[in-house]
């Protein structure tokens, strides 16, 4: 029998430690080669840590949460005959690292459009569910037995906790996986209300991972920027009718949501509010004006909240935004974002679609200097002009659009300018087609 002490190998440039966010294995079990042991987390990747050598495990290297420095022990096996040295058996990262979603603040939004929607549908022209694919009804099934494996991810298992939902009462999809979407339809199927149970203890969660980030993010964000939100109310009933017009003749082209309709005003708009697109590097005291719109699209995925970014808004028309759109909101579902795609952004575009109530004021997405939230499309009357110098009243399509800046970077006077730019053009949609 030998022991073999797996360190921790260099699993990026510049990286010089990284946090525990699961065991796959624990004292006592046995493993075998390539089988995944632990998923490691840095400031840029998650990384699934696979065994070099098939033996029993003996020790572990702390606890979920725990941060750990490269070339440290983070498992030792005992193995058959002479343990091998790490170098003969570990080249680089026994995994190619994903993508860590980029940790961002709470204030920005749940999630962006992906799926297809009617032009009378205002509300769901920005959200969209997190997942996007047609999916049956799931229904509930006799529990199966108690050490019954069910596959779900943290944000679910923590969602059906606080719900006092036992997952294993859920029939899952096809894949055997549970989603938010089978959580739904099953309270659906319920009547809205999880099975009547009794009280449930407290428990104590650990704040690690993607949750940390966040919550490291968003206190880095309120603690260092002096925020101040402005509202204004906007009239899209043109511009949603606009959008009917335009998906009517789409051809084999995306259906258009609202998104990339209010991405062009803010591309249009910005030229003349460069301070709104910028970067504020508080260590050097530089604010650095972009010419070009790298904007931000918050999304919610299993993995928790990611901001993939549009590069180069200002130069792609409606069904280029449409196409970029789907693409990233898909990449980073799937975990498939790239990095570069997940950072750089200049500006951030956030919304909780049908859930965005009156009236937001998102929180920055640090070193940005300003965000942009529209919020819930309600129909009321308003008087209008009857185009005889009289007036007339009107069923109409109204939003509130939401903005956070930087007070130590934008002025009041230049946000309110700013949306007040934004408004003209929304309002008046066919500006947004002019050259």
């Amino acid at each position: 029998m030998g022991k073999f002490t797996f360190n921790l190998p260099d699993i990026g440039e510049g990286i010089a430690e990284a946090e525990i966010v699961a065991w796959h294995v624990k004292p006592g079990d046995t493993v075998e080669e390539d089988q995944q042991i632990a998923d490691m987390m840095t400031d840029k990747a998650t990384v699934e840590m696979e065994s070099p050598v098939t033996g029993k495990v003996l020790e572990v290297a702390g606890e979920v949460g725990d941060t750990i420095a490269i070339g440290s022990m983070l498992v030792v096996i005992e193995t058959e005959g002479e343990a091998p040295a790490q170098e003969d058996v570990v080249d680089a990262p026994v995994a190619d690292p994903a993508p860590a979603p980029a940790p961002k603040d709470e204030g920005v939004a749940e999630r962006i459009e992906t799926e297809n929607s009617d032009a009378s549908d205002a509300d769901d022209a920005i959200a969209a569910d997190p997942d996007p694919a047609p999916r049956p009804t799931p229904t509930p099934a006799p529990a199966p037995a108690k050490d019954t494996k069910v596959l779900a991810s943290p944000a679910v298992r923590a969602r059906a906790k606080d719900l006092g939902i036992d997952l294993v009462e859920i029939k899952p999809a096809a894949d055997g996986r549970l989603r938010h979407a089978d959580l739904d339809a099953f309270l659906s199927y319920n009547g809205g209300f999880a099975p009547a149970g009794g009280k449930r203890a407290d428990e104590e969660i650990k704040v690690i991972g993607m949750r940390r980030r966040i919550a490291e993010n968003m206190a880095a964000s309120k603690r260092n920027i002096p925020h101040f939100s402005y509202v204004e109310e906007i009239d899209v009933t043109e511009m949603e009718r606009l959008r009917g017009q335009l998906n009517e003749g789409r051809g084999d082209r995306p259906k258009l949501t609202m998104l990339p309709l209010l991405i062009t005003a803010i591309c249009k708009t910005l030229p003349d509010f460069p301070m709104i697109n910028a970067r504020f590097d508080d260590d050097a005291g530089v604010v650095t004006r972009s010419g070009a719109v790298h904007l931000g699209m918050a999304t919610q995925t299993d993995s928790g909240l990611m901001v993939p970014v549009i590069r180069d808004a200002q130069g792609r028309n409606l069904w280029q935004l449409a196409n970029e759109i789907t693409r990233l909101a898909d990449a980073a579902r799937s975990g498939k974002a790239k990095s570069e795609e997940l950072s750089g952004s200049t500006l951030t575009l956030t919304s909780l679609g049908p859930l965005g109530g009156v009236a937001t004021t998102p929180v920055i997405n640090r070193p940005e200097v300003a965000i942009i939230g529209p919020n819930r499309i309600v129909e009321r009357p308003m008087f209008v002009s009857d185009g005889q110098g009289g007036e007339r009243i009107e069923k109409r399509k109204l939003m509130n659009l939401s903005i956070s800046c930087d007070h130590r970077v934008v002025d009041g006077w230049d946000a309110a300018s700013f949306v007040q730019a934004m408004k003209k053009l929304i309002e008046q949609p066919a500006l947004l087609l002019v050259g």
